[in-house]
């Protein structure tokens, strides 16, 4: 009997991203899966029941009793998790640095649960890195958030009334998110400055057009992130960043640091010594801000005039392709997998190894079961 990929209805709250479309279903079918669709799944992603023609759709109770594969952009909920066969795949953004009650729930179900946060970031899982894909949208669609906010034009125009200067837009973080910040900034106009403590990013800044911001820190780390900096640096870094937000109009701030808070740039006294009119977009909102004023969801307005936006679910913003780039992804790394319409697990294969979050009742990404369970074995 062919392996059944499923794929549900996202039921978190915002949530508008399908992780399975009409493209992805038609390649799954061509290798050899049976695919279904809860009905109703990709409707808030612009695609309708009616587009999936190589999918049967059904109803939820259908969909997660013949499952062999669960695809998702987040997790369902614990109790949809509970009905799922032992064995099966769930694939996904599974959040494993949180959410320890879902984490148990997938153990407990005997899922075998890719957790594709957990990728490698090699060349090999380019094409299935979700962090990437969403991190793109995320980077464009905080930079229209920007210039919607903001009471300035980002480009400069000449007008019968005179004159208008470029905004000064400065993107905090050089990874996919701030690179495409960079250059949707650049797009509408604007002076555009790059600033990371990476300092192999600044040949990637320039080549966008934008200025490298060279505050004379550096926290080169592994794996394509930056390292968490030392108190002494982390000093030096707020006083030359206080300096020169003062002739900031626009800052998008984007760095993280995987499984912690985002680290903390941008300071009440920093915002205080901003120009009246400027505003702030943090994409790492929902991880805590790496502006001090931040509110997830919230818009907040200082006392001098600065504006304070902390947007979440931005990759759902741009739903469509997201979810286009989400699917593919999800694609590409069950290729690995699926041979003939069966289930075959390489765990010889690093890209399948280090994903793997929970197998056969037990939780095997170390940090997360090391935080759920502590150590227990």
């Amino acid at each position: 009997m062919a392996v059944a990929v499923v794929a549900l209805k996202e039921r978190a709250q915002g949530e508008r991203r399908v992780a399975l479309t009409p493209e992805t279903a038609r390649k799954f079918r061509a290798l050899g899966a049976d695919v279904l669709i809860e009905s109703g799944a990709g409707f808030t992603a612009g695609f309708a029941d009616q587009a999936y023609s190589d999918a049967r759709v059904c109803q939820v109770e259908v969909a997660l009793a013949e499952a062999d594969v669960l695809l998702c952009v987040q997790a369902p909920p614990d109790d949809m998790l509970a009905r799922l066969k032992p064995g099966t795949l769930v694939v996904g953004a599974l959040a494993p640095y949180s959410g320890d009650s879902r984490i148990r729930a997938l153990r407990d179900a005997r899922t075998t649960a890719f957790a594709l946060e957990l990728l490698p970031r090699t060349t090999r899982a380019q094409a299935m890195d979700i962090l990437s894909s969403q991190a793109g949208m995320a980077g464009y669609k905080a930079v229209l958030i920007a210039a919607e906010v903001s009471g300035k034009f980002f480009p400069m125009l000449t007008t019968a009334a005179g004159t208008i200067r470029p905004s000064k837009v400065l993107i905090v973080g050089a990874g996919v998110a701030g690179l495409q910040a960079i250059a949707t900034a650049r797009r509408l106009g604007a002076q555009v400055e790059g600033f990371d403590v990476r300092p192999e990013t600044r040949e990637q800044i320039e080549s966008l057009g934008a200025r490298f911001l060279d505050l004379g820190v550096s926290a080169a780390g592994s794996g394509g992130y930056a390292r968490e900096l030392t108190a002494e640096e982390r000093a030096e870094q707020q006083r030359r960043l206080a300096d020169h937000l003062t002739g900031v109009d626009v800052v998008v701030t984007t760095a993280a640091v995987p499984g912690r808070p985002a680290p903390k740039i941008i300071s009440a006294a920093m915002v205080a010594g901003m120009k009246t009119g400027s505003v702030i977009v943090d994409l790492a909102a929902e991880t805590g801000g790496n502006c001090e004023l931040t509110q997830a969801g919230e818009t907040i307005h200082t006392d001098n005039g600065v504006t304070v936006v902390g947007p979440r679910h931005l990759a759902s913003m741009g739903c469509i392709h997201a979810s286009e780039m989400y699917a593919r992804n999800l694609y590409n790394f069950l290729a690995l997998a699926i041979k003939d319409g069966a289930i075959g697990l390489d765990w010889d294969d690093e890209l399948i190894a280090q994903t793997c979050l929970t197998h056969a009742g037990e939780i095997r990404h170390a940090p997360t079961q090391q935080r759920v369970e502590g150590g227990a074995a």
